[in-house]
């Protein structure tokens, strides 16, 4: 055996905050997986290390009981309390938690105490990861979509025999947004370095002038380290979702920039990794989490 782990994917736990009239809803996926000494469970068949995946998915409810905090304080909670249950089997792991949002209601009588309508498919992410006792915090989200109708353009690119793609400087420009960062720390406010960087992705997307995506995600990533020294790498995966302007002439009508044709496939498939200046990405925290490059 050269590697090995196991443990329950996807275990879905909703957790209802119920102090007082007002509810609150948390929503995670939950991911656990265990290495350590399991090479016999594979190859005698001996199940006498082999902590079983449905323990881990009772754990998961087991330890929301009393509160989750953020995913990163969650997927922490989760690391910590399975070294400290099978100190012997136990050498490290993966705990990995995805939130979904809930709006509440707002009906004819304002927002409504208990009842919600799930937000847009953006998802957000944390994966903690630990080698012996050493743990480290990835987090990210995924799936956000944002689209500029102005302020993007794209020439002085190569041109040659198979060019067919006409410069423009007035273009729209739309993605769905992959990121992941690396902290440097375990103990941080996770929600309020969340929102600051949803806030600069957006930010940066909608108000600067882009001269590619790729400018774009530069001045992303860098205002991320920037702006958090608590985060020394970022990855972020931005497909170019093209907008093409419809050739209308063949129906006696003009174009100007207002009909086009979203093309879903293909696509500009646009990755990039950003490292604090005398830091490098550590191994142990990236293992499992997507490369893109």
């Amino acid at each position: 055996m050269h590697a090995a782990s196991h443990g329950k994917g996807g275990v879905h736990l909703v957790r209802i905050d119920r102090d007082g009239p007002v509810h609150h809803i948390t929503d995670y996926t939950v991911s656990s997986a265990i290495r350590g000494d399991l090479d016999r469970i594979y190859t005698h068949g001996d199940n006498s290390t082999c902590v079983a995946t449905d323990t881990q998915k009772n754990i998961t409810f087991s330890l929301a009981r009393d509160g989750v905090g953020t995913p990163e304080e969650f997927a922490l909670k989760f690391g910590r309390f399975m070294f400290s249950e099978w100190p012997e089997i136990v050498t490290g792991g993966r705990w990995e938690v995805k939130k979904v949002d809930w709006d509440r209601i707002v009906g004819d009588h304002g927002p409504h105490n208990h009842s919600f309508v799930r937000s847009g498919k953006e998802e957000r992410y944390a994966v903690v990861q630990a080698e012996g006792k050493d743990f480290h915090i990835v987090s990210g989200l995924k799936e956000l979509t944002v689209l500029k109708s102005s302020g993007s353009s794209f020439v002085g690119y190569p041109k040659g025999t198979y060019t067919t793609l006409a410069e423009t400087t007035d273009r729209i420009m739309s993605t769905d947004v992959s990121a992941w960062w690396e902290y440097n720390t375990l103990e941080a406010d996770f929600d309020a370095i969340f929102d600051s960087v949803r806030h600069i992705i957006l930010t940066e997307f909608a108000e600067r002038f882009s001269m590619a995506l790729q400018n774009t995600m530069w001045a992303i990533s860098s205002r991320i380290i920037d702006t958090h020294p608590e985060i020394d790498t970022v990855r972020l995966q931005c497909p170019n979702n093209h907008h093409f302007v419809v050739d209308l002439s063949p129906f006696g009508q003009d174009n100007p920039n207002v009909v086009f044709y979203a093309a879903d496939r293909p696509f500009g498939d646009i990755t990039s990794e950003v490292v604090r200046t005398g830091t490098t990405p550590t191994p142990a925290a990236w293992t499992t989490i997507p490369s893109f490059t």
